[in-house]
């Protein structure tokens, strides 16, 4: 049985989008596993700009209307009749509504990762048009699928509340950094927080961030702040910046991929992602990886973690005060060289434990996708 990953994109992991980047490591564990996988790409652009894989990529032309899908797609779900089992990623996405009549007419079995979709934060955004949207439409997908994939505890408790089912199966994805990491050593009283990730002001709390930043470097003027991640969005959070008079101490870096990334992540202190949604955010687990504590919000589904391994701080609410004293009482940390070390190696163990993708891959193989 061939497991063929759908998404809306190519799986790029040198783009700023989540699900592309966990698909496209999803996708290549699973092949060394011994799976027998596949991307199936619905897109744009037909360019197969991208390196090379390890499993087959095949790219879909989207079609103007959202709820039409191409012929060629169309012929190539049908001949995987009995052969297949689409893993679909994403939520409120017109063509999923099509696509999964198809799959029912044809009696070809799916499952569908939300990624974060459902979360009641994520409701709450265009709740009218989603009430009436998912009467008609979402509900129908999911009525339709074989299992639904959660990767965090609070988008249970979401669908929960607009769809009542035993089909959740909640299980995170895994993570794995190949890279060489050296613990930082503190040589002075300078810090820097970091952020990388879409540039989405009010979904990733960037507002609280400097708002909470502001405070903290009121009382440490050499403190800095790294955003890395691009958006429609920049030249606002530009301005926020702006007016704060902040442009000398919060440095937007655009979108940075590879090796260019790597860099400065490895020269950030304490990572922060202060989001007011999220399904399970890869940004955090990787700058875990890389021995960076991190400050988290409860909405990010893996505050619990940072809180069990003692690897940073999590706040419970949307709060600038919350974020500047979770701010303040990492940089005493950090100025206790040996507690700021045991951190560090706490948020390796804290990835290395809960995101190990030998034990998660047998978890998908058991309970995803066996139907």
């Amino acid at each position: 049985m061939e497991i063929i990953h759908l998404i809306l994109g190519k799986a790029n992991p040198q783009r700023m989008n989540g699900v592309n980047k966990v698909v496209h490591q999803l996708a290549e564990k699973q092949f060394l596993f011994g799976e027998k996988v596949a991307i199936w790409g619905i897109t744009e652009n037909m360019e197969m700009n991208f390196e090379t894989r390890n499993f087959e990529t095949r790219l879909f032309k989207k079609r103007k209307f959202p709820f039409l899908f191409s012929k060629e797609l169309k012929n190539a779900i049908i001949n995987t009749k009995g052969e297949a089992i689409f893993h679909l990623h994403g939520g409120w996405i017109p063509v999923y509504y099509a696509l999964a009549k198809l799959f029912f007419k044809y009696n070809i079995k799916f499952v569908l990762t939300p990624h974060g979709a459902y979360n009641t934060i994520a409701m709450k955004k265009n709740s009218m048009i989603k009430k009436v949207y998912f009467y008609f439409f979402e509900k129908k997908i999911l009525q339709r699928a074989q299992h639904i994939h959660c990767i965090g505890k609070s988008e249970v408790n979401g669908l929960k509340r607009i769809f009542n089912t035993r089909k959740l199966i909640l299980l995170p994805y895994g993570f794995e950094n190949n890279i060489k990491v050296e613990l930082k050593k503190v040589v002075d009283d300078s810090i820097v927080f970091g952020f990388i990730g879409r540039l989405d002001i009010y979904t990733k709390g960037l507002d609280t961030l400097i708002k909470a930043f502001k405070k903290f470097h009121a009382k440490q003027p050499s403190s800095m702040l790294w955003i890395l991640g691009d958006s429609k969005e920049k030249n606002e959070l530009q301005q926020i910046i702006s007016r704060n008079l902040l442009d000398n101490s919060v440095i937007l870096y655009g979108s940075k991929f590879a090796e260019d990334k790597d860099e400065l992540l490895q020269k950030m202190d304490v990572f922060v992602h202060p989001s007011r949604n999220e399904g399970l955010p890869l940004s955090v687990i990787e700058a875990a990886s890389y021995g960076k504590p991190c400050i988290v919000t409860d909405a990010t589904n893996i505050g619990a973690e940072v809180v069990k391994y003692n690897c940073g701080r999590t706040i419970y609410c949307q709060s600038s005060e919350k974020l500047e004293e979770a701010m303040s009482e990492m940089f005493i940390v950090y100025n206790k060289h040996e507690e700021f070390i045991a951190m560090q190696r706490n948020s390796i163990n804290m990835v290395k434990e809960n995101y190990n993708w030998n034990k998660l891959l047998l978890k998908f193989s058991t309970d995803l996708y066996q139907i």
